[in-house]
């Protein structure tokens, strides 16, 4: 299942930069185009960041994380880039 969270964590971050590059790039430059992404990047993504969420509550017992890496762990699903910070810093020497 970790390497599971693992391959989540970074289709999340990929689909969190994608969101933002269709909503700062392309809608800027044409937005009918950024229109018809924006229901499914945004539908990817969430799917994504659900399943990051639940593997994280999922394996928070089986990692022995405490309060304090959970919560890391949880907010950088919130902040560019974290979920890449998380896969390296985390789940690479659990693995």
């Amino acid at each position: 299942m970790l390497k599971i969270f693992k391959v989540t964590a970074i289709l999340e971050g990929i689909s969190y930069l994608v969101l933002f590059a269709n909503m700062l790039i392309i809608k800027t430059n044409n937005p009918e185009l950024y229109h018809t992404l924006l229901r499914p990047l945004g539908m990817t993504h969430g799917v994504l960041f659900i399943g990051y969420i639940v593997l994280a509550f999922l394996l928070k017992k089986s990692q022995n994380w405490d309060l304090k890496t959970f919560g890391i762990i949880l907010i950088a699903s919130l902040i560019p880039f974290g979920t890449f910070y998380i896969e390296k810093k985390y789940l690479e020497t659990n693995a």
